[in-house]
C-alpha cells in the first residue's frame, strides 16, 4: 500500500510539472539591434517576432535571392540549362562590389554563374544571368518586379539585379521573408546551393559570407547583404526536428551583429514554439450531402497541408471543426470552396482554411436532378 501511494504521488507530480510546462508563458522576443527584423514559421506562415517589418529597407545583396529565384524558374521551365554557356559582357565585367572574377568576352556555364551569385555574391555573375534572361539588366529588373507582385511582395521594388543602391530599390523584412519561403517551397532542388560554404572558379576560392552556416548546423541558408547605406543584412533559414523558421534582419552594424541577431531570433522561435500539422493536402475532412450530383456526397478537404504554430507543449490543445455550405448542389468543381476548416487552440481561433472538393463531381442524370429538386423544395 505504501509503494502504491508513493507511485500515485509521483504520477501526480509528473502530471503537474507537464501541465505547468504546457502553460508556461512565452517571453517577448529578444531585443535586436537592427533597423528591421522578422521571424516567420515556414510551414504555417505565423510571424513569431517582428520590428519595423513593413518599413522600406535597402536590400543590398539580398536582392540576389530574387535574381536566383527567377533563374531557378527558368531552369525548371527549360528556358535555361545548367550547362549553357553565358557570355560575360563588359557591363557585367565592370560591375562594382563583390565579384566572381569572370572575364569579359568569355562564356561561363549558367551553373557556375548562379553558384557564384549565391555563394560569392558576385555582381558580375549576377548581371550575366540577368542579361541572359532579360536581354538587359534594366529589362530584367522589370521581370523582377513582376515576380515580386506574383509572390505577394507588395512593398518591394527593384532597380537592378545585384542590390547596388538605387533611388527606388527597396524591400521590407516581411517581403524578404516571403521570398525566402518561396525559394524553399518552389525550388528545393536548387535551394540546397544556399548551404554551400565555399565555391571556386578559375582557381579562385571564395567563402560564403554567411557565418551561421558554420556556427549552427541547422542553418542551411539564405543570403547575406551589405552596402554602406544598407548596413549588414541577413536572410536566414534553419530546420530543427522538422520545424523550419525563416528570418530577415536589416541594417545591423557588422557581420557578427547580423549573425548574432539572426541566431537569437532562431533560438527564440525553436525554444518557445512548435509547428503542428493538422491536416494533409487532399485529406477528406467532411463528406456532405450533394444534391443533383452523379454522387450523393462530395468529399471536401484542404488544397494544401495545414499547419499551425503554437506555444511549445500545447499540441494537445489544438482542435479542429469543419462546416459545409448548405445546400450543396452539383456540379462540385475543383476550384470552388464548399466549406471551411477552423483550427483553434483553447478558446482562440488560429486558422481558417477553405475546403475544396477532393475530386470533382458532375451533375447527375435528369431523374436524379428532378428527385433532388423536389427534396430541396421540402428541405
Amino acid at each position: 500500500m505504501h509503494n502504491r501511494r508513493r507511485l500515485a504521488v509521483f504520477f501526480l507530480a509528473t502530471f503537474a510539472c507537464a501541465t505547468a510546462y504546457a502553460a508556461m508563458p512565452i517571453p517577448k522576443p529578444p531585443a535586436i539591434n537592427a533597423r528591421a527584423m522578422i521571424l516567420v514559421d515556414y510551414d504555417s506562415g505565423r510571424v513569431l517576432a517582428e520590428a519595423n517589418a513593413d518599413e522600406r529597407m535597402e536590400p543590398a545583396s539580398l536582392t540576389k535571392v530574387m535574381t536566383a529565384y527567377i533563374a531557378f524558374d527558368a531552369l525548371k521551365d527549360g528556358r535555361l540549362k545548367l550547362d549553357e554557356e553565358l557570355p560575360i559582357s563588359e557591363h557585367a565585367w565592370r560591375s562594382e562590389g563583390s565579384r566572381s572574377f569572370v572575364q569579359v568576352g568569355t562564356r561561363v556555364p549558367a551553373e557556375v554563374l548562379i553558384k557564384g551569385m549565391i555563394v560569392q555574391s558576385g555582381n558580375d555573375a549576377t548581371i550575366a544571368v540577368a542579361e541572359r534572361l532579360g536581354g538587359t539588366e534594366a529589362a530584367f529588373a522589370q521581370i523582377m518586379n513582376s515576380y515580386a507582385q506574383k509572390l505577394g511582395m507588395k512593398s518591394t521594388h527593384f532597380d537592378n539585379s545585384t542590390g547596388l543602391p538605387g533611388a527606388t530599390h527597396y524591400t521590407t523584412a516581411r517581403d524578404m521573408a516571403a521570398l525566402g519561403r518561396a525559394v524553399i517551397r518552389d525550388f528545393p532542388e536548387y535551394y540546397q546551393w544556399y548551404s554551400l560554404r565555399e565555391f571556386s572558379w578559375d582557381n579562385i576560392k571564395q567563402h560564403n559570407r554567411n557565418g551561421l552556416l558554420t556556427r549552427d548546423p541547422s542553418v542551411d541558408g539564405i543570403k547575406t547583404g551589405h552596402t554602406e547605406s544598407a548596413g549588414y543584412c541577413l536572410a536566414t533559414s534553419a530546420k530543427r526536428d522538422g520545424m523550419r523558421l525563416v528570418s530577415a534582419v536589416f541594417g545591423t552594424a557588422s557581420m557578427k551583429a547580423r549573425e548574432d541577431a539572426s541566431a537569437a531570433l532562431l533560438n527564440y522561435g525553436f525554444t518557445f514554439y512548435e509547428t503542428v500539422k493538422v491536416k494533409s493536402r487532399g485529406e477528406t475532412v467532411l463528406a456532405p450531402r450533394l444534391y443533383k450530383g452523379a454522387e450523393d456526397h462530395v468529399a471536401i478537404g484542404p488544397r494544401s497541408d495545414v499547419y499551425v504554430t503554437i506555444g511549445r507543449g500545447n499540441a494537445a490543445q489544438v482542435k479542429t471543426s469543419a462546416t459545409a455550405q448548405e445546400p450543396l448542389i452539383a456540379p462540385a468543381v475543383a476550384g470552388k470552396a464548399l466549406g471551411e476548416l477552423v483550427v483553434s487552440v483553447g478558446a482562440d481561433t488560429v486558422a481558417r482554411v477553405p475546403l475544396f472538393p477532393v475530386k470533382a463531381v458532375a451533375e447527375g442524370g435528369w431523374w436524379t436532378r428532378m428527385i433532388d429538386g423536389i427534396a430541396l423544395m421540402w428541405n
